[in-house]
C-alpha cells in the first residue's frame, strides 16, 4: 500500500480529536437525558412536562457530533491498517467492535424497551426475563441493511453507531490501499485549490435529501456517515488538507452557522422533514447535510493549531481506553435513571441534573468496578486483555 510521504507509518495521534471523541461519548448522556423532556422525540422514557427549548439546543449537537464522531474513528483506521495491514484491521475489528456489539445487544439493549413497555403502561406487569426471549424473537429484513435483523421489540438501540462503524470498517479493508493511492493526488489538488474541501458537501446533502434523514440515527442519513468516515481515513491527517482547513476554518464556519439557521423554516414548518418528499423538505434536508460538513471542517481547523507537543493527561487517556464501553453502557443507563426520576414533584431542571449526574456516576462506576477489572470483561466491552501503561502525570 503506498504511502503519503508527509505522514509517516509512525506519524502520532490527533490529541485534540481524540480528546473531542470522549467529550462527545461523555456529550450523549447528557444528549440522552435531554430528550426525557423532549416534547417531538420518542424517546423510551418521557416526562410528563416537556420543552422545545430540547429540541431546539439538540439540533446544535447533532449537526456535527455523531458526524465527526465517525470522522475520527475513520482517521483511527488509517492509523490502525498501516500498523496491522487491511486483512488483521478486518480481523481486529470484528472482535473489537463485532463482540460488544453482540453483547450489547443481547444484554442491554433489551432493557430500555423494556422500561418503555413499563413506562407507557402503567399496568404492564411482565418481568423482565419473560420480555428478555420476546425481544430477541427475530427476522431477516435485507431491505434494512446492515440493520439485517428485525423483530416486535428487537432493536440495536443506541449501538446502531457500532454497526454502522463495523460495517464501514468492513467495507474499507479491502479498498484501502487504492484509497490512499488516490489521496497523494487529491491533497495535491486541495493544496491549490482549498475551496475543493467543499464538494463533500454536495454528497452530504444528495444522501440526506433523497436518501431522508433518519432520526434514529442521530438525525443524519446512515450513508451521510460513511461520507464522514471515508474522508478521516483518506484526507484529515493530511499536512495539505489540515493547512486548507486551518485557512477555511473561519469562512466555513460562518457559511455552517448561515446554512444551519436556514433550516429552520422547514424543522418547524413541516409535519416529517425527515422523510417528506416535498420540494421544500428536500432542500431542507440538503441545506441541513451542508451545514453539518460546514460545522465539522470548521472544528477541524480551528483545533489544528501548532502547539508543543505533550503528552496527554491520565485523564483523557483513562478516558480515551474507556471511550467504547462507556458508549455502549451510557444509553441503558440514562434510561433506568429516567425512568426512576420521571413523575416526581421536582422542576424539569432539577430531574435533568440528576439523571445527568446519576447516570455518569453509574457508567464510570460500572466501567471502574466491573468493565476494566476482567480480561473477559473487557473483551466483552471490546478492550484489549491488559490496560496499557498511562503516562505518570
Amino acid at each position: 500500500m503506498s504511502a503519503q510521504p508527509q505522514l509517516p507509518a509512525t506519524a502520532p495521534r490527533r490529541g485534540e480529536l481524540d480528546t473531542l471523541r470522549v467529550l462527545v461519548v461523555l456529550g450523549l448522556v447528557f444528549f440522552h437525558s435531554a430528550l426525557v423532556f423532549s416534547p417531538d422525540d420518542d424517546f423510551y422514557v418521557k416526562n410528563a412536562q416537556t420543552t422545545e427549548a430540547v429540541t431546539v439546543l439538540a439540533g446544535f449537537g447533532v449537526v456535527w457530533a455523531m458526524p465527526m464522531l465517525f470522522l475520527v474513528a475513520g482517521l483511527g483506521s488509517r492509523h490502525s491498517i498501516r500498523r496491522r495491514g487491511s486483512a488483521s484491521f478486518a480481523r481486529e475489528r470484528l472482535l473489537r467492535l463485532g463482540v460488544p456489539l453482540v453483547f450489547g445487544t443481547l444484554f442491554l439493549c433489551p432493557l430500555p424497551q423494556w422500561l418503555r413497555l413499563r413506562a407507557a403502561d402503567p399496568g404492564y406487569d411482565e418481568s423482565y426475563w419473560r420480555f428478555w426471549p420476546r425481544f430477541l424473537t427475530v427476522h431477516l429484513d435485507a431491505a434494512d441493511f446492515p440493520f439485517v435483523l428485525a423483530g416486535e421489540h428487537f432493536e440495536t438501540g443506541h449501538l446502531w453507531f457500532v454497526v454502522l462503524l463495523l460495517t464501514f470498517s468492513l467495507l474499507l479493508a479491502p479498498v484501502a490501499a487504492p484509497l490512499a493511492a488516490r489521496a497523494e493526488a487529491v491533497g495535491q489538488t486541495v493544496e491549490r485549490r482549498p475551496a475543493l474541501l467543499l464538494l463533500p458537501l454536495l454528497l452530504v446533502a444528495v444522501i440526506n435529501a433523497f436518501l431522508g434523514m433518519e432520526e434514529g440515527f442521530a438525525g443524519w442519513n446512515r450513508w451521510a456517515y460513511l461520507v464522514f468516515f471515508v474522508f478521516g481515513h483518506t484526507l484529515a491527517d493530511d499536512a495539505r488538507v489540515r493547512a486548507a482547513l486551518r485557512r477555511l476554518a473561519v469562512p466555513v464556519g460562518v457559511a455552517g452557522l448561515v446554512l444551519f439557521a436556514g433550516t429552520a423554516p422547514g424543522f418547524v414548518s413541516l409535519d416529517d422533514p425527515f422523510t417528506d418528499a416535498s420540494p421544500f423538505a428536500l432542500v431542507t434536508r440538503a441545506v441541513f447535510g451542508a451545514a453539518g460538513w460546514c460545522w465539522v471542517m470548521t472544528i477541524l481547523g480551528l483545533l489544528d493549531r501548532p502547539r508543543e507537543a505533550r503528552a496527554p493527561s491520565r485523564a483523557m487517556v483513562y478516558l480515551g481506553i474507556a471511550a467504547l464501553p462507556l458508549y455502549v453502557l451510557h444509553q441503558p443507563v440514562v434510561v433506568a435513571l429516567a425512568y426512576g426520576v420521571v413523575g416526581r414533584p421536582a422542576p424539569i431542571v432539577v430531574e435533568y441534573a440528576v439523571i445527568v449526574t446519576g447516570s455518569l456516576v453509574v457508567i464510570l462506576a460500572l466501567y471502574e468496578g466491573v468493565v476494566r477489572r476482567t480480561r473477559l470483561t473487557r473483551f466483552l466491552f471490546g478492550m484489549r486483555p491488559d490496560p496499557p501503561v498511562t503516562p505518570s502525570r
